[in-house]
């Protein structure tokens, strides 16, 4: 059964460890990371991207497939089914299809207007037991076709965002989604910190956890972070994988060519890029 994400960042950031986010796109993907969890006893976000949502059909055969997996693979651990950076109107659409969790991305609002949305879906996220994160200072890289730079976040604007009632926050700390440039300048911990002092016991959350270095995840960890999202590195992981399958030939051996013998090297590193993140957040056994 599907959890909000509330409790378990609770005890993440209480622990100093903290919980991965990894998106899904498809079948394979949501198995190897609910697989992953289980076999390590780990808690877990599965984040749907607006994308990813389309992708699969719409959020209800989403909120389908991951609850009818639940049950066939006798998944004990925590898990969450989060929407990651949802539009106003997208939010209230996975609030019907039954999401556990949510992120209103209101981040490119003025101020205000963030902070009424925010607290109009606070209310509508927590009527139905569902987790709501919120985004203060925009995350850097490309997504949905805006490319930012990884702006720091306003201490104040997010004690502002906090205050509204949500269950987690995301800041801005010069972190971004994608690969990383050569002459990125890494995590802005004076940010980190200074949100964190205002905040207090809010979970916080690092967007674009591809490519950070693993000394760098610790230190977040210690200043607060309890999520941390995963996308870019497993589809690397993944991608790999088939090119080697298919390079070597080996779809043209036998019955190579069957789809689920394809994805197979795929799969598998998918569940090795979950598992050294799990690892390295310390969440293995905290189910």
């Amino acid at each position: 059964m599907l959890v909000s994400a509330a409790e378990m960042l609770k005890k993440a950031k209480a622990g100093h460890y903290a919980v991965g986010q990894f998106n899904i796109n498809n079948l394979e993907w949501t198995k190897a990371i609910l697989q992953t969890a289980q076999e390590l006893n780990s808690p877990v976000i599965l984040g749907v991207s607006e994308g990813a949502g389309k992708y699969m059909c719409g959020y209800k055969t989403v909120v389908g497939m991951v609850n009818g997996m639940l049950e066939e693979m006798k998944i004990t651990v925590p898990v969450a089914l989060h929407l990651d950076h949802g539009s106003y109107e997208h939010c209230y659409k996975c609030l019907d299809a039954g999401f556990s969790s949510i992120m209103f991305d209101g981040s490119h609002y003025p101020i205000e207007e963030n902070v009424a949305k925010t607290t109009e879906l606070v209310a509508a996220a927590h009527a139905k037991g569902v987790s709501i994160e919120a985004e203060v200072g925009a995350i850097g890289g490309e997504e949905d076709g805006v490319i930012g730079m990884g702006e720091c976040a306003d201490p104040d604007e997010c004690k502002k965002i906090a205050d509204l009632g949500v269950d987690f926050l995301a800041a801005g700390i010069g972190n971004i989604h994608g690969k990383y440039p050569a002459n990125w300048k890494g995590l802005s911990f004076e940010t980190l910190d200074a949100v964190q002092q205002k905040t207090g016991d809010m979970p916080l959350v690092l967007h674009g956890g591809t490519g950070i270095p693993a000394d760098m995840i610790r230190k977040a960890i210690s200043l607060g972070v309890a999520k941390i999202n995963v996308n870019t590195e497993c589809q690397l992981a993944f991608t790999a994988a088939t090119r080697e399958y298919i390079e070597a030939g080996k779809d043209q051996q036998g019955k190579g060519y069957d789809p689920r013998k394809v994805l197979a090297p795929g799969f598998e590193a998918i569940k090795a890029t979950v598992k050294e993140k799990m690892e390295l957040f310390g969440s293995v056994g905290k189910a």
